[in-house]
């Protein structure tokens, strides 16, 4: 099934209901995507209990509706598809209890969050269905986009792909100062961008793997076919997730306009960059600003991209229209974009104390597939190191360490570009590409429970692209590691699994 009027199908070119990507003012066609309003997830509800804030999560079973005339059986966390923004402040301290009333275990994954490996919620922290997790930890990093998801090794593609997933925003006083657009869901907007492919019925079709995985046919924006935004204020800031689990976007607007990148996976950069392109592979955020003038049309688009595999199917070739942008006739003043977003607190190379190689193989990490019992990795709390990440394949790879954010120190042996000067989590490493990272341990410290590396096209992961690290005092051993729950032998249940806990609606 594809995009329809108005959507380019993910298989290649096609122009929209709002005409070709260089003339977007004259729309053509139906009308009837200015009328699907942008959904907008909604915050989360808390409840401050001493000097904890805590939030509750229900991963479950439900049903949406997605495409026309039809319900599409999905997963989603209190509701039926994605879940609700879970925002915190910079210094907080917060509990989360995740209710999974799935049937089959999962795990909540905080991705991008510096915290204990404890609650990390990666595959050593399983979750059985029926069950409850509820980890608590201290909020400690600058104002940033994260995100949510499940971690459970061998099918984080498949729950992710069947709706599991939300936004996490930590804020402090920069990110939620009045010189950028603040006011949520108005000019400060989410945006979870997805491929699915989806069959005659509207049910979601797991779809055969190659090259990068699973490639959909069908786009959604927040878990929606065929939105629109309406803008009202003359700067917007839009805050992108690249929540998909296989394909690469190549993100810029039909007219050719720029706009400012203002943050990237771990928060603020030092100044805006202006560019007219941003590209995205799986789990990367960035947060744009966009200017509009009273009644304008433009539409957020998808380009071609180069990924470095030319013979393998990624989807780079692929163009097609996101998110069209309706301006209102009367726009809300918005103050000039601070020329000083922050300063970004570097770490000297200088003072790491070791280096360490990472080569990036078609279905493993250093010619070894993800073992649950080894641990490839010891490093020492409170230290500095430097991580030269290779895609030694013929695939594109991505590389995602969990528990922290690092910065790129090099990228092809040159310094980074402007989009990668902030703290990231998740960067894009091409074939044949080398790549320097360097991070900080900081704080936590446990030897027999790891944190995860990994290419986050999650085929691959699952695959087996993924390693493992414990970080321990100093002097200290690595511990023993255990591995979580098995899963059963008789496979994962379908879509059409029937369970006593389902949500209905457009989003629960």
């Amino acid at each position: 099934m594809g995009l329809g009027v108005g959507y380019a199908a993910l298989t290649g070119r096609a122009p929209g209901a709002w005409g070709s990507p260089r003339d977007i003012a004259e729309p053509t066609g139906s009308e009837a995507a200015v009328e699907n309003a942008l959904w907008i997830p909604p915050l989360a509800p808390s409840v401050q209990e001493g000097d904890t804030r805590i939030f509750d999560l229900v991963a479950a079973p439900g049903r949406t509706a997605i495409m026309p005339g039809t319900e599409t059986e999905t997963w989603g966390y209190n509701g039926s598809i994605l879940g609700p923004t879970l925002r915190v402040r910079s210094g907080e301290k917060i509990q989360i209890h995740v209710h999974n009333q799935l049937p089959e275990p999962t795990t909540a994954h905080w991705h991008g969050m510096r915290l204990p490996a404890e609650c990390d919620g990666g595959p050593h922290q399983m979750i059985e269905a029926g069950a409850t997790w509820s980890p608590t930890w201290w909020v400690d990093q600058p104002g940033s986009t994260l995100w949510y998801h499940p971690h459970p090794h061998g099918s984080t593609e498949v729950h992710v792909y069947r709706g599991l997933g939300g936004l996490l925003y930590v804020d402090d006083d920069e990110t939620t100062s009045d010189l950028l657009p603040n006011r949520y869901g108005e000019d400060d907007v989410p945006l979870i961008v997805q491929d699915k492919t989806f069959d005659e019925q509207g049910q979601l079709v797991e779809t055969g793997r190659r090259g990068v995985g699973m490639l959909g046919t069908t786009l959604l924006v927040n878990g929606q076919y065929q939105p629109t935004f309406r803008v009202t204020s003359e700067l917007t800031r839009f805050r992108i997730l690249n929540g998909s689990t296989a394909r690469s976007y190549n993100f810029g607007f039909s007219d050719g306009r720029p706009f400012h990148l203002i943050a990237s996976d771990g928060g603020l950069l030092d100044a805006p960059v202006q560019l007219d392109r941003v590209q995205l592979t799986p789990a990367e955020r960035v947060e744009i600003v966009v200017r509009m003038s009273p009644g304008e049309r433009v539409m957020l688009h998808s380009y071609p991209q180069e990924l470095g595999a030319p013979n393998v199917p990624t989807g780079a070739q692929h163009e097609f229209d996101v998110l069209p942008l309706i301006a209102a006739d009367e726009l809300r003043p918005s103050p000039p974009l601070a020329e000083r977003l922050t300063e970004v607190q570097r770490i000297d190379p200088g003072h790491a104390v070791t280096s360490r190689e990472f080569l990036l193989y078609r279905d493993s990490i250093n010619d070894q597939r993800m073992d649950m019992t080894r641990i490839d990795v010891v490093v020492t709390v409170d230290t500095i190191e430097i991580w030269d990440v290779k895609n030694v394949s013929r695939l594109p790879h991505n590389f995602h360490v969990h528990g922290m954010q690092f910065e790129v120190l090099s990228f092809n042996g040159q310094a980074p570009p402007p989009e990668l000067t902030g703290w990231k989590d998740t960067v894009f490493v091409p074939p044949g590409v080398p790549m320097q990272l360097i991070m900080r341990f900081a704080k936590y410290s446990d030897p027999n429970l790891p944190y995860m590396y990994h290419c986050h096209l999650l085929w691959h992961e699952d695959s087996g692209v993924m390693g493992q690290f414990v970080v321990v005092e100093p002097g200290e051993e690595a511990g023993t590691v255990t591995t979580g729950l098995d899963w059963p032998a008789s496979g994962r249940p379908t879509l059409s699994s029937p369970h006593p806990y389902q949500h209905h609606g457009r989003h629960g």
